[in-house]
C-alpha cells in the first residue's frame, strides 16, 4: 500500500508517518466505513497498533491504489476497548 504524505492536514511531528503506516499493517487492525448515505467521497475508519504496541485511530481515503490519511490520533480509551473487544470475539470465533 502506497500513502500520500504530502500537504498532511495534521503535524506529522507529533505523530510520524511510519508509526501510521504500521497501525495499517497491524495483522489485527479494524477497518470501518461510517454509514453516510450521500457522502461523495468515502471516509474510512482505521483503528490499529504499531510495532511499538501505540494504538491509533485514523480516518482515511483511498483509491484502491493509494492511501490519503486525513487524520490520526492515539486511540482514545473507548476505542481501545472496541479493538480489543473485536480481536477478542474474532480470535475466540
Amino acid at each position: 500500500m502506497e500513502f500520500d504524505w504530502l500537504d498532511a492536514p495534521f503535524d506529522l511531528k507529533r505523530l510520524p508517518p511510519r508509526e501510521i503506516e504500521e497501525s495499517f499493517e497491524d495483522p489485527f487492525s479494524i477497518r470501518l466505513l461510517p454509514d453516510l448515505p450521500h457522502a461523495v467521497e468515502a471516509r474510512y475508519f482505521n483503528l490499529g497498533k504499531t510495532t511499538g504496541d501505540r494504538a491509533l485511530f485514523s480516518v482515511f481515503w483511498t483509491d484502491g491504489k493509494r492511501y490519503r490519511v486525513l487524520l490520526s490520533r492515539p486511540m482514545t480509551p473507548e476505542e481501545a476497548n472496541f479493538y480489543e473487544r473485536k480481536n477478542a470475539e474474532y480470535h475466540l470465533g
